[in-house]
């Protein structure tokens, strides 16, 4: 199987060695040139010490509410299956654990490729929203060294094993101990140490991703930038060869025959950009066409060949014998025959440069896709994306490669301008990592960038202005759950797009305005309970925009295990981003032009009232984000949000002039206050709800978090939220969700009992939400609660990053086992709600007026799990934030101080 190739036993190597050579990355005596201190660092051959397995199985006594579910579901999945589909959530069939993933390539919106940062090429997403998690074996780079006119070395730069029955031919496992991968998104670096010819080698990875640039942060390509480093006193010819194969990983897709593959060169003096050429390497997906191109930039000293056609199932001795002959490729022109159905085709490309002694050279190749128009799986209309209203033609994939080549150094100055802040910040550096590494989801997360359906689409979707400029958006709810812009954790991740790309937060927002006035009749059964309800009702905000299996914007509310026009949360939420994007935009037509959705969904909102006492109640049943978490009565969650789109909406009266509708927000915001105070509060914190249940009491990581929106939208209002009572629950929550698991490196856990104890109610409340820890944290930032920001959302980081090996595919959700749920989960994007509470709270961390100190030392070189656990966290070991105070984490022999703020 391609994907489970492993990286050379590290078990082979010498212990000694490998202890030496880690000590030295983490004490930064290894020389990682042009590569920044804080990122996400591992060498190539790293193992992380835990292992895990997806959620399956609920504990016993939970599941006697899973049982109905279960055979409803398995009938509906059953019967999908039948129509050659997926379920938007297949439980049944969930992605296994690899622990491999990098930067991914591409821009937003325009496909993607996901990279490992073994050197993996895998994680398609060609075919919008749908993912296929195979690494391809064919996609590599490979360096080839002559002295004297013969080949002395040549091997893929990839620490994976060879494939069982393809590939034979050429030469595997480079030494991990010997390669660093440094990633930091949209940016990755790996370097290559070649002891034996003291030569070192630097691959610099980047995509235009680049923050309020809504024209090249659409464009569907990666450029690498090889540094070649010949430290010796020989002269040496060095190649670089990038080879890549047709396909997503789907042999169905992949083996159907009729791809063809073509050279190209382009060299327009008349314009600005580099000459380049290359091979094209032409295909359909799902009858869409779609076109790889392998481009090289071609220099003085740098020569570009072409291999124009091998076969990827073969040995590959055809393309590694003729490289190893001459460092380079025949470079004939021409066109290969299509395949036959069966078969598939690769290509490649090569630059070879001479490299004198003690000197250094370079070498640019851009990988890019053409695939300027999509469709979804229901058919019901041609989509362009976006990046083809600036390179359309069947020429368009090669003048991207140009553009590409040309552009990279302004995308790369741009990316450093805007990382800079934070970067050259007083920030703990695990944070310089994890704000910009988990905004990969936002061109990683099954992302369509589109403009509006062809004039012949039988669908109709309402446009705005805005949308005409700005393109259709949409991302799932996760690589699992596949679900376009899922917005009870869109409210969570959206801090990411309206502080980076307002226009795709303002596109989203108008979409869904209008589906929320739409309606939906068709009655369906729900898999919850079996009970039916129409799919969509009117004044209600839906769970989400569709699936990509289906007619997303058109068909909506994809959603069909819970009836979601009785959720309690999502009608508030749409008030709050509404509010929050006007805070962040000063966008008063936007506020104009929502103001009456508002008001519609308020007004529908008020249904839940059924005490009417002015807060509303939940319904017995999981009627929230916490799906399988059920409420009675008035809720802390709940209750927060509907007491915060209360007082946002009196805002948005005063803004806009609305004095007649002000009243009646008061009174009823006074008389919830005074509900929500009287029915929830204990004295220390708000119960999780007002029934007599058994977990009624019980601590909710959560349920403050109508009041952090409220004080992202920079509300403060002492009679909605009492500091006192903000605070004291705050450090409930910290001291019994945060500080009472592992150690208080896990981030918080969403439910506890009073004694400290985890809430195994049901398995949403003994989970550990990243998003949520996240927000949790900003919440603390925003109270003046540094330390306990930083210590909660460091135990992400650590969970996901150092210890699990989950970077670049962070769950929804991990366990205090070895169970995580949900891989590549949009939610965690709500680590930008830290930033924004550091902007604006705390701005002093980014000037370096305050400064967060911190311990974090290497006790012994006991282990290699010690040592390689610690090059997770970046180059700059001197910044992490781990435990609590005046304790030692004996784990893997690291000894940690907690953080302690201080002014300067």
């Amino acid at each position: 199987m391609a994907g489970s190739n492993t990286p050379a036993d590290a078990d082979s190597e010498d212990k000694d060695t490998q202890l030496e050579h880690l000590a030295e990355l983490v004490n930064g005596r290894v020389e990682l040139e042009n590569v920044p201190h804080h990122g996400f660092r591992v060498a190539l051959n790293h193992i992380f010490s835990k292992k895990g397995k997806p959620f399956t199985t609920p504990r016993l006594h939970q599941l006697p509410s899973f049982i109905g579910l279960s055979l409803r579901y398995i009938r509906k999945w059953n019967k999908i299956r039948k129509q050659g589909k997926k379920m938007f959530i297949d439980i049944r069939d969930a992605v296994p654990l690899q622990q491999i993933y990098g930067v991914p390539i591409g821009g937003i919106g325009c496909g993607s490729i996901g990279r490992g940062f073994r050197g993996e090429f895998g994680r398609f997403q060609m075919i919008p929203g749908m993912y296929k998690w195979k690494t391809i074996p064919a996609d590599q780079f490979i360096v080839c060294i002559r002295k004297n006119g013969e080949t002395v070395y040549q091997n893929v730069l990839s620490s994976l094993k060879a494939p069982k029955n393809q590939l034979k031919a050429w030469k595997w496992q480079f030494n991990g101990t010997n390669a660093t991968y440094h990633g930091l998104y949209p940016r990755s670096w790996t370097t290559y140490e070649i002891p034996e010819f003291k030569v070192k080698l630097t691959c610099k990875q980047i995509s235009p991703i680049i923050p309020h640039e809504y024209k090249d942060s659409s464009l569907p390509v990666g450029v690498f930038t090889w540094t070649v480093t010949n430290l010796s006193q020989d002269d040496l010819d060095i190649s670089i060869v990038l080879a890549f194969q047709n396909g997503i990983g789907r042999r169905k897709v992949d083996k159907s025959g009729g791809v063809w593959n073509e050279t190209f060169s382009y060299n327009h003096s008349a314009d600005d950009r580099v000459p380049v050429s290359g091979v094209g390497i032409h295909q359909k997906l799902n009858n869409m066409d779609c076109t790889y191109f392998l481009g090289a930039k071609s220099t003085e000293t740098a020569t570009v060949t072409n291999h124009v056609y091998f076969d990827p199932h073969s040995d590959g001795a055809g393309l590694w014998n003729e490289l190893q002959e001459t460092g380079h490729f025949s470079c004939e022109p021409g066109r290969s025959e299509p395949t036959v159905p069966g078969s598939m085709s690769g290509a490649a490309v090569c630059v070879q440069s001479r490299v004198p002694g003690s000197s250094e050279t370079s070498a640019e190749i851009c990988l890019a896709w053409h695939m300027p128009t999509v469709e979804f799986g229901g058919g019901g209309g041609i989509y362009r994306r976006r990046y083809a209203r600036w390179f359309p033609g069947d020429n368009a994939g090669v003048e991207l490669c140009s553009y590409a080549l040309s552009a990279y150094q302004s995308w790369d100055k741009q990316i450093e301008e805007w990382q800079r802040p934070v970067i050259s910040s007083s920030l703990p550096s695990w944070y310089k990592s994890a704000i910009f590494n988990e905004l990969y989801f936002v061109s990683d997360g099954g992302t369509v960038w589109l403009d509006k359906l062809d004039d012949n689409s039988v669908a109709e979707v309402h446009e705005t202005q805005l949308i005409n400029e700005y393109g259709k958006f949409a991302y799932l709810e996760g690589h699992e759950y596949r679900m376009y812009n899922t917005y009870d954790v869109h409210f969570y991740a959206s801090f990411a797009l309206i502080m980076n790309w307002p226009k795709l937060q303002l596109s989203l927002q108008y979409d869904m305005a209008h589906a929320i006035n739409s309606v939906d009749p068709k009655v369906i059964s729900y898999i919850m309970d079996g009970k039916t309800a129409p799919v969509k009702e009117e004044h209600c905000v839906p769970h989400d925009l569709g699936d990509p299996e289906d007619e997303p914007w058109s068909n909506i509310n994809c959603y069909t295990i819970h009836p979601t026009a009785d959720w309690k949360d999502l009608n508030p939420k749409f008030v709050l981003q509404v509010m929050r994007d006007y805070h962040i935009t000063k966008d008063k037509e936007y506020l104009s032009d929502m103001f009456p959705v508002v008001l519609s969904v308020m007004d529908k909102t008020l249904r839940f009232d059924v005490d009417d006492d002015g807060m509303i109640e939940n319904g017995g049943y999981a009627d929230q984000t916490y799906d399988t978490w059920t409420a009675t009565g008035t809720s802390a969650y709940c209750g927060g949000l509907w007491l915060a789109a209360n007082r946002c909406t009196i805002e948005m009266c005063k803004i806009l002039d609305k004095s007649e509708h002000i009243e009646h927000y008061q009174q009823l915001l006074s008389r919830a206050s005074q509900a929500y105070d009287e029915k929830l509060w204990n004295g220390k914190y708000y119960n999780y709800d007002s029934s007599k249940s058994r977990h009624h009491q019980h601590i909710m990581s959560d349920q403050l978090c109508g009041h952090w929106y409220l004080k992202s939208c920079g509300i403060t209002d002492e009679q909605v939220f009492p500091s006192a009572k903000v605070k004291s629950a705050l450090r409930t929550i910290y001291e019994n969700n945060v500080q009472k698991f592992g150690g208080g490196h896990m981030g918080a856990i969403n439910g506890c009992k009073p004694d400290g104890k985890a809430d195994r109610t049901t398995v949403q409340s003994e989970e550990f939400w990243t998003g949520v820890s996240y927000a949790l944290s900003a919440n603390f930032l925003q109270e003046d609660m540094l330390s306990e920001a930083f210590q909660t959302s460091y135990g992400v980081y650590r969970e996901v990053y150092e210890e699990r090996g989950l970077a670049y595919q962070t769950p929804e959700a991990y366990m205090d086992n070895e169970i995580y749920r949900s891989l590549g989960y949009m939610r965690p994007l709500a680590i930008w709600s830290i930033q924004w509470a550091i902007e604006q709270y705390h701005p002093e961390l980014l000037n370096g007026t305050k400064v967060v100190e911190k311990v974090h030392r290497l006790a012994s070189l006991s282990s290699l799990s010690a040592m390689s656990q610690t090059v997770c966290s970046g180059g700059d070991t001197g910044e992490s934030l781990d435990a609590p105070p005046n304790t030692a984490d004996e784990h893997n022999g690291i000894v940690n101080v907690t953080p302690v703020v201080t002014a300067n």
